[in-house]
């Protein structure tokens, strides 16, 4: 399975570790920023993760940025649309992102509008008519799981058509990207569960899918590895700054791993049940990935074999056959997936996140649609997408 040709690209600086965003303003220096605009939501403000960033910002002589604060749970078109013109009217000169996925998805689609010189981002949609990124950017995650901050990709809402677009250029990757573990440790245990588990989803799909290479492999084997020796004990343990640092690292490689390879159906299904049933991403990730395994071991089964040691070990992993280890990867999986709903409350059927069967129908044609279908090694039909539903039901 190996590519006869493939590209790679990693474009953002990172800033990992302890305090990592003490260093902002000396890349804010680098890019000739003065004037930001900051775009994160009303619960990072409340709980003080911005009034670290504007410390440090204050330490680099930056006193006054804009803030726009009021990004939802799920941004929209009209949202970035807004946001842009604030920028332009204040004559912004960078773009700081300080949030989750819909935060830092936001910020990219902001970028779009901005860099495009558009009023409305839906009058640039389509991938070539992304031009060359114009606004400097800097992301700094407060989850551990969308990997945003590292991956060309943006999905945003729009709410005329009840369904998620995806924008995707390398133009869309910041030009910093800063994980500080502060930035986590109030992440609930629910959440804490759902976007680790959404990272390790990125990680295998990026692993298992048609547009895999060598060096997306490395990330997203070392991605796996590290979410499955952390993330119980993240979810457990939320103050845990080691726990929570080694899932930030994982979640950007995980981004950085499908940027490059990209995902398949579990992603296919899981947008189109977030654009018409609302369904967060992290659950409809946990909820489907046991099933689209099932699905696709015919295909791949070898691959989620040579997973397995970074779930159970090397040690057990050689007392299973090599013929049987597929098959014991999946039901890691599924053993990890319940453990997580005892310690987090994460969701394990697609009844648990009030899914009517009613919506089959059109999150079916949502997904035969996806991009991400396309890329998956085993075809993705629509009596496929029906049977994984009915199962995950």
């Amino acid at each position: 399975m190996n590519p006869e040709y493939f590209e790679y690209q990693n474009r953002a600086k990172l800033l990992s570790g302890k305090d990592a965003i003490d260093h902002i303003s000396y890349e804010l220096n680098n890019m000739m920023c003065k004037k930001p605009l900051i775009i994160t939501d009303k619960m990072l403000v409340k709980f003080g993760h911005v009034k670290i960033l504007l410390k440090a910002l204050e330490e680099g002589d930056i006193r006054k940025p804009l803030i726009y604060d009021d990004v939802p749970a799920d941004s929209s078109v009209e949202v970035c649309n807004n946001i842009a013109s604030i920028y332009r009217e204040n004559q912004c000169d960078c773009l700081i992102a300080l949030g989750g996925g819909s935060v830092l998805d936001t910020s990219k689609g902001v970028n779009l509008t901005l860099s495009s010189g558009a009023d409305n981002l839906l009058d640039i949609m389509g991938l070539g008519v992304i031009q060359r990124k114009t606004v400097p950017s800097i992301m700094i995650p407060t989850t551990s799981g969308t990997g945003s901050e590292a991956t060309l990709v943006a999905v945003i809402a729009n709410r005329l058509q009840n369904v998620k677009m995806e924008f995707i250029s390398y133009n869309l990757v910041p030009d910093v990207a800063i994980l500080d573990p502060r930035m986590t440790l109030t992440l609930p245990p629910k959440l804490t569960a759902a976007t680790g588990f959404d990272a390790l989803v990125h990680a295998i799909e990026a692993y298992t899918c048609k547009q895999k290479n060598p060096i997306s492999d490395v990330f997203a084997i070392r991605a796996i590895k590290s979410i499955c020796e952390n993330l119980v004990e993240g979810v457990e343990n939320g103050k845990n700054e080691d726990a929570r640092m080694a899932l930030a690292n994982a979640s950007y490689m995980a981004g950085t791993a499908f940027s490059n390879s990209m995902v398949g159906i579990v992603h296919a299904i899981g947008h189109a049940l977030g654009g018409v049933c609302h369904v967060p991403h992290g659950y409809a990730m946990s909820i489907l990935l046991p099933y689209c395994m099932e699905y696709n071991y015919e295909v791949v089964g070898n691959l989620y074999g040579e997973l397995l040691q970074y779930i159970i070990g090397i040690e057990e992993t050689a007392k299973v056959p090599v013929n049987e280890r597929g098959k014991r990867y999946i039901e890691e999986i599924k053993k990890m997936l319940t453990k997580l709903n005892e310690v987090g409350d994460l969701p394990l059927r697609l009844r648990d996140v009030k899914v009517s069967k009613d919506d089959f129908d059109k999150v079916i044609e949502t997904a035969i649609n996806d991009g991400a279908a396309l890329v998956n090694y085993k075809n993705v039909s629509r009596e496929a997408i029906r049977s994984i539903l009915n199962k995950a039901y």
